[in-house]
């Protein structure tokens, strides 16, 4: 009896197991095999809001809809609440489809698709209604900036949901500001943000442009364009003379002023020591006729608004007046020598046709003198072919008395009794 108890408990024992993990896996096969699935939805307040109820591998359980206050919305295809703004899209075994129209902000909350099962099943759809921020405000401490003064520049971004973020751009270049959210009392936020920076000249006329980021709206902007006020640029213009300046020329300069507000006053003074008396200022033009070495100095426009003051620097420094020796009229050429005029050398100074005409001269001067010497040697060449001949020495002397040759030669002075003529040549 004993080996029949304890076979029975343990019969009793595994029948309890078998059922215990049929249920389980029964369980487990009813849950994987209906899945219910829904989606959080993001809406513009006035827009209309879609919501999906979807099941997986449905075995005709009944699908429903619920609104925040567990209210049912549609059970299957029939709409139990009285209210009009929802409305069926779509009813079928694996999907329940309804949209909501005119979104407000009081809809917002979390939507429940019900599946009647056994356990049911829940999916949570959560509706975020968006409010878009109104106009941004962007406003500046002072309309006119000083160059070299700091700005402050604020924009503001009221009433939206959720709450804005703010950027700011100068020109081409983000920079960064200093924010502040505040909730309003219908859950609504305002957003303040502050920009400040050291203004320059370079910035005048730039805009500085707020930037509203919200998900509701895209590019959403305001903008401020900055004028600011700085001293003026001055630059001096050399009207006349270009390159080196020399004595006796006449010289006149321009004082180019800018500044914002334009410069009401440009002024010419001479460093060091006074302006030439003679030199005439006309506006921002300086005027200096025959100038000579004691003009050298440096002379400096000085232009002003109601920013400041600055300047520019010419420095005038005369050199030598040019020279120049007339031209020769007349060349002369001897046989025995040539010379030439020592104004044949062209000054450095001259000009390119100046220096061909001299250059033209000397080699027909050239030319003339080699013609001449070469026609000389030819004349005196065949003068001395022609004349070639003889002639007699005083060894003879008392010859022309004597009655012949022999008696001559006997009485010639200092006795020779050669009788060889002596003869020489001369070329």
């Amino acid at each position: 009896m004993k080996q029949v108890s304890n076979m029975a408990n343990t019969s009793n024992g595994s029948l309890a197991t078998l059922l215990i993990l049929f249920t389980v896996s029964a369980a487990i096969h009813t849950v994987q095999s209906q899945n219910l699935i829904s989606d959080n939805i993001s809406v513009v307040e006035g827009e209309t809001a879609t919501i999906s109820c979807r099941v997986k591998n449905n075995d005709d359980s009944v699908i429903q809809l619920l609104n925040p206050n567990r209210q049912t919305i549609y059970f299957k295809d029939v709409r139990p609440l009285k209210d009009a703004r929802f409305q069926l899209v779509n009813f079928s075994d694996n999907e329940l489809r309804v949209s909501l129209s005119n979104v407000s902000l009081s809809d917002e909350g979390r939507y429940v698709c019900q599946l009647y099962t056994d356990p049911p099943q829940e999916a949570y759809a959560d509706i975020s209604v968006l409010i878009p921020p109104g106009n941004p405000i962007i406003e500046s401490r002072e309309d006119i900036v000083r160059e070299g003064n700091e700005t402050e520049i604020t924009c503001t971004s009221m009433g939206s949901k959720p709450a804005a973020t703010i950027k700011w751009m100068k020109g081409d270049k983000e920079l960064q500001g200093k924010s502040k959210v505040e909730a309003t009392y219908d859950r609504m936020f305002t957003v303040t943000s502050w920009l400040r920076f050291t203004v320059t000249k370079e910035d005048d006329g730039v805009p500085v442009v707020c930037i509203v980021d919200h998900p509701a709206v895209k590019d959403f902007q305001a903008q401020k364009y900055l004028e600011v006020q700085y001293k003026p640029e001055v630059t001096i213009k050399v009207e006349f003379p270009q390159g080196l300046i020399r004595e006796g020329e006449n010289l006149e300069l321009t004082c180019q002023a800018k500044g914002k507000p334009q410069p009401h006053q440009v002024n010419w003074v001479r460093v060091d020591d006074d302006v030439p008396s003679h030199a005439v200022i006309t506006g921002s033009d300086l005027f200096i006729e025959n100038l000579n070495k004691s003009y050298n100095g440096t002379y400096r426009c000085v232009a002003s608004n109601s920013v400041g003051e600055t300047y520019a620097d010419y420095i005038l420094y005369v050199r030598d007046a040019l020279t120049t020796t007339p031209k020769p009229t007349t060349t002369t050429t001897t046989i025995s020598a040539t010379t030439f005029p020592p104004d044949i050398i062209q000054d450095s100074q001259a000009g390119p046709e100046a220096q061909r005409l001299d250059h033209a001269v000397i080699g027909g001067v050239v030319a003339v003198v080699v013609f001449a010497m070469l026609c000389l040697l030819i004349v005196l060449g065949r003068y001395f072919a022609r004349h070639k001949g003889t002639y007699f020495t005083h060894e003879a002397k008392g010859a022309d008395d004597a009655a012949d040759a022999d008696t001559a030669i006997i009485n010639a002075e200092g006795g020779h009794n050669n009788s060889d003529e002596k003869k020489e040549y001369y070329i």
